[in-house]
């Protein structure tokens, strides 16, 4: 399965030259060329950091059936970029980000991959969708959480099959969690309505509470995708300002 990227260099820099990176995932249904994904690379370009923005399974330009797309297929996909990042001779240090669904398997990767990833940056996390799954009210899908029809749909007409519900039932969250013990900013809308903000608070306090150096960024009176002008200026700022102190410190 082929995965659809684009790796941006910041202005007057090249491959040959050392540099960090910043690795980003769009969310459900989203893909990377969204407008907050696109401000948020720009972001990171501002302060030196070559971008790889990365379209997952069954999204974007990248192949698979998004009828078929699993938390796991991102997760395994994830770990091939972060694989493929490494191995690169002019990265020095590798950042990730992802937004809703994509923060979410930025969570998980960053667990399994701990060794390879500087620092995370979680933002609007879809915590909600392990809790959703075991409820089976899942992103607008109802269904039963013990018996997941072969297909799924909600009132829009998005349809996916039950294997993304049996999936997300069983994600190792707080395993992913516990096991990376890098720096972490959370960026979080008070007003999301897709994923409510306590999930961003609760993220944060877990990372804190095993030691983790910890900022929960708090946008007020932002949705989920932070779509008035000054809330993404925020989150950029965030971004900025959390890459810059991890990468001198």
């Amino acid at each position: 399965m082929q995965v659809h990227a684009k790796l941006d260099f910041p202005a007057g820099k090249t491959e040959g030259e050392k540099m960090p990176l910043l690795v980003v995932f769009h969310g459900f249904t989203g893909h990377m060329e969204e407008r907050h994904i696109i401000a948020v690379a720009e972001a990171a370009r501002e302060e030196g950091f070559a971008t790889l923005r990365v379209e997952l399974y069954g999204h974007g330009k990248s192949d698979g059936d998004f009828l078929d797309h699993t938390i796991l297929h991102w997760m395994t996909q994830g770990m091939r970029v972060i694989d493929y990042a490494a191995g690169l001779d002019w990265v020095s240090s590798i950042y990730l980000t992802g937004h809703s669904q994509g923060g979410l398997n930025a969570v998980l990767v960053a667990g399994i991959m701990q060794d390879k990833i500087r620092g995370l940056i979680p933002m609007s996390p879809a915590m909600v969708i392990r809790d959703g799954a075991r409820e089976g009210k899942l992103l607008g899908f109802t269904f039963d959480p013990e018996n997941p029809p072969e297909r799924i749909t909600d009132d829009s007409g998005v349809t996916l099959k039950g294997n993304y519900a049996r999936v997300a039932r069983i994600l190792p969250v707080e395993e992913c969690i516990a096991t990376y013990h890098g720096p972490v900013c959370v960026i979080h809308g008070t007003k999301d309505l897709t994923v409510p903000y306590q999930y961003g608070v609760d993220l944060a306090e877990q990372y804190q509470a095993q030691g983790n150096d910890v900022e929960l960024v708090t946008i007020e009176g932002a949705d989920h995708c932070y779509d008035r002008d000054e809330e993404l200026s925020q989150v950029c700022d965030a971004v900025r300002k959390f890459l810059q102190r991890e990468e001198v410190s």
